[in-house]
């Protein structure tokens, strides 16, 4: 008896090592690839910085790529014009979205509401490009009498609709995170439901409301085909710059619609890169800035 519960012992310890040596694998694994990445886009993109510069081409006002001219200026713009925009509408709708479904919603609306928005999340964003053509597109252009109704506002529109289901989801599991004392606790002093959501779950789930507005801007900079659908994909500072009505060209619309045509080893391919890598750089930034401040929210309020 002893000697088959050693050999039973011994085998739990030997599979016990074996599932954590496979997730430690696994967790080097995915830095690795990361790093991978990071080392690939920065060897492709140094030619670029290097040969044009790497102020002339962050800084630089032109990106006419049969000139060979490339300077990331208009990009920069373009693409905070449709992330900020996007991010308006995205959180207009999202957040009091999310605090309907938590907070007010009664089983049936719930029941309806709930399994949609979770439709719409799995839906590719080429079928969202699709339609902002054929409905958004034409429709700007109608209503603004404009010459096409591709154009940032266009862009920015999409996008925020796009990524709704996604902040909704997010802030809606932050809202239900938070105990449910908090709440009973602020309605036995009188509180209101309306007084209640305002000023103890809100404030109790700033963290993870925070969370994904951050992460939610680093989806919007990264999303790509539907964005170049409509945006118009010319790469030129808006004049003046807040003309959300101007065609414009962001990060990954440049990427996916010239990198199909550019030769291997050319200016224009290193610059693409270059354009990857900085837009890389940019939602890692975001990635870890989502973090920090989610952690001093719930060191400073307590949050859930």
């Amino acid at each position: 008896m002893d000697a088959g519960r050693e050999m039973i012992g011994y085998y739990r310890r030997v599979t016990e090592r074996l599932i954590e040596a496979l997730f430690f694998f696994t967790a080097i694994a995915s830095i690795m690839i990361m790093l991978l990445i990071f080392y690939y886009l920065i060897r492709e993109s140094s030619a670029a910085f290097v040969q044009v510069g790497f102020l002339d081409l962050i800084l630089g006002r032109k990106w006419h790529s049969a000139g060979d001219v490339y300077g990331m200026l208009p990009l920069i713009v373009d693409s905070l014009l449709v992330t900020v925009l996007a991010l308006i509408i995205n959180m207009m709708i999202g957040i009091p979205l999310a605090i309907y479904l938590s907070e007010l919603a009664g089983p049936r609306s719930r029941a309806v509401l709930k399994p949609s928005i979770e439709l719409l999340a799995g839906v590719p964003s080429i079928v969202y490009g699709f339609l902002g053509v054929i409905i958004l597109v034409s429709y700007l252009q109608v209503s603004f009498h404009m010459l096409t109704g591709r154009s940032i506002l266009a862009g920015a529109i999409l996008l925020g609709l796009m990524f709704i289901p996604s902040i909704t989801t997010i802030c809606e599991d932050a809202l239900r995170a938070v105990p449910t004392e908090f709440k009973q606790g602020s309605l036995a002093l009188g509180a209101t439901r309306w007084q209640t959501v305002r000023h103890v779950t809100i404030p109790a789930a700033s963290s993870g409301i925070t969370a994904a507005i951050l992460l939610n801007v680093g989806r919007i900079f990264g999303e790509t085909m539907a964005v170049l659908l409509v945006v118009g994909n010319i790469a030129r500072i808006p004049s003046p710059p807040y003309d959300v009505f101007d065609r414009g060209a962001t990060f990954t619309s440049v990427i996916a619609g010239e990198m199909g045509e550019v030769a291997h080893g050319s200016m224009h391919y290193h610059a693409l890169f270059a354009v990857g890598f900085v837009l890389l750089i940019i939602v890692s930034l975001l990635s870890l800035a989502a973090d920090q401040i989610r952690a001093r929210i719930q060191k400073r309020f307590g949050g859930y």
